[in-house]
């Protein structure tokens, strides 16, 4: 796993790995079953506090991404549970609003957006994701 953390970005430092696991599931680069590293591991690795790595997994196995097995270690959920969160709906609906805002006023225009979020959902595994 390759984790690449912001230290200057606004989004917190577990929230990153959070995103990161994720993206790298959408990618194919994790797969169901495949063992994550221990959060000692991970925060020796990042060189971030144990109780951040911790974090991240909390929130991570509470959305049904990952799960723990006792004895065992951490590994990607066979199922990933896709869930409707309402408030995480409001919360990327209000993100996105943001994003064409700064890009209106960067004269981005509306195809060019919608280029590249084809272009990334393609880089994701394409639209059975969105």
């Amino acid at each position: 796993m390759l984790f690449q953390l912001n230290d200057r970005s606004n989004t917190p430092i577990w929230e990153q790995i959070v995103n990161q696991v994720k993206e790298m599931i959408l990618k194919g680069i994790m797969q169901p079953n495949d063992k994550l590293l221990s959060v000692r591991e991970l925060s020796s690795t990042l060189l971030v506090n144990p109780n951040t790595v911790s974090k991240a997994y909390q929130e991570l196995e509470r959305q049904g991404i990952i799960e723990t097995r006792r004895g065992k270690g951490t590994f990607v959920s066979e199922n990933i549970k896709k869930q409707i969160d309402d408030e995480r709906i409001i919360v990327m609906k209000e993100s996105l609003k943001q994003l064409i805002v700064e890009a209106s006023y960067l004269d981005i225009d509306r195809d060019t957006l919608m280029d590249w979020v084809e272009d990334i959902l393609d880089e994701l595994g394409g639209t059975d994701h969105a």
